[in-house]
């Protein structure tokens, strides 16, 4: 198998995968089980960085200090999960939490706010700080600012 047909094969999975937990979600009023069992769980919406089109993924999230953050762990790969990139490049974003639905700002934070963030998410969810062990990348933490 060629490294292409590899990445491809990966990608598949893992849009399978979360296609699955997306649908369990709306059908569950955000809340899903499996690698999320009792974890605060969103589904964002991005536009794709070269394609334009939207993408959807399902993600833990952190409401701290009246602030709510997302994570681009990519569960410790070496590389930013594409969602990173797409909301770099277009950062206005759609937010599902729950039974609500909106129109967000997602904004990576400072590195000093990244440091200080990130250690309470490790905290409340160990899988967190293993992430940060496997790879040699500063994960990057997202504050996701509704629009008014």
């Amino acid at each position: 198998m060629s490294d292409d047909e590899a990445t491809a094969d990966a990608t598949k999975a893992v849009n399978d995968w979360n296609a699955t937990v997306i649908e369990e979600f709306r059908s569950n009023d955000g809340v899903v089980g499996g690698n999320f069992e009792g974890a605060p769980v969103l589904l964002l919406h991005t536009k794709g960085a070269k394609s334009g089109k939207e993408r959807i993924n399902p993600m833990m999230y952190l409401d701290y200090e009246g602030k709510r953050y997302i994570f681009a762990s990519y569960a410790g790969a070496p590389t930013h999960p594409d969602w990173y990139h797409n909301l770099v490049a277009h950062p206005d974003v759609t937010v599902e939490a729950g039974t609500e639905t909106y129109e967000a700002t997602a904004t990576p934070v400072s590195l000093e706010e990244r440091d200080r963030i990130y250690p309470v998410q490790a905290e409340r969810f160990g899988n967190f700080a293993e992430y940060e062990l496997k790879t040699t990348r500063k994960i990057p933490v997202v504050e996701v600012v509704p629009k008014s």
